[in-house]
């Protein structure tokens, strides 16, 4: 007998095959520590909608090279996709006044571009608003850019590199503060970091914690051979010149196409 509602194992079909026996584990844990969490919710309006709750795990589990833990869906139901920072509403990344409108709404996806333009040497640390950002834009509008274009084709670029895109709260309610939603996953989270920490033949991901609840996977025991990147979250000015998080993505490039 299942330990979750069907509406949960209905939505297992979007996550890949590899990480389903160990979702399915995560939401045995998630019912033991508190047998009233999944009923309730599935009895509730929630998002990410569409049975996108999961979708994160399209990612296979061998595939996985690295884990970036965000707190929780957008509080939006055209924002929240399954997909930790992949802002639904957004296409474009650009506009010929610098980032594109959508971009500038959504608060951390627009700080994580201007922290990756720093990192790839696009922007100067001290001038990541107005023209210096126009003057990329302009080149990556180009006609021969080599620049990405799309949100999309960010996530595809972020996958490419072996990233797994997780909140640490799978749900948003308006009705049950984050926190709380967070600490109910908290079992969920430690199976599947378990196991990745397991893979045989696979050295162990680097958790990259971004934010105050993300942070509180720092301290469980799943997590103790895990190279770990922490930093503020990103709807904070501070993150854009974060020298870890800029470390870190420089390698990757992730704004050239290809």
């Amino acid at each position: 007998m299942s330990a979750s509602p069907g509406l949960f194992d209905e939505a297992l079909g979007l996550a890949d095959a590899s990480w389903r026996p160990v979702l399915r584990r995560g939401l045995k844990a998630v019912a033991a520590a508190d047998p009233a969490y999944l009923p309730t919710l599935a009895a509730d309006h929630f998002l990410p909608t569409r049975g996108r709750i999961f979708a994160a795990f399209a990612q296979p589990l061998d595939a996985v090279r690295y884990v970036l833990v965000g707190e929780g869906p957008y509080p939006r139901e055209e924002s929240a996709t399954g997909v930790c920072f992949m802002d639904g509403a957004v296409t474009e990344l650009w506009s010929p006044s610098g980032l594109s409108k959508p971009v500038n709404r959504a608060t951390s996806l627009r700080n994580f571009m201007k922290m990756l333009m720093v990192a790839d040497g696009l922007l100067m640390p001290d001038a990541t608003v107005g023209t210096a950002v126009a003057d990329v834009a302009h080149r990556a509008l180009a006609a021969d850019s080599t620049f990405i274009r799309t949100l999309p084709e960010l996530q595809r670029q972020l996958h490419a590199h072996g990233f797994l895109l997780l909140n640490a709260a799978l749900v948003f309610r308006p009705s049950v503060p984050p926190v709380r939603e967070a600490k109910a996953w908290r079992p969920f989270l430690e199976a599947v970091l378990e196991a990745l920490a397991s893979r045989a033949g696979h050295a162990p991901p680097t958790l990259v914690l971004w934010g105050k609840i993300a942070g509180w996977l720092d301290g469980l025991a799943a997590v103790a051979e895990f190279p770990r990147a922490v930093a503020e979250h990103p709807y904070n000015l501070s993150f854009i010149n974060n020298r870890e998080m800029q470390a870190l993505f420089a390698p990757m490039h992730l704004l050239r196409a290809g």
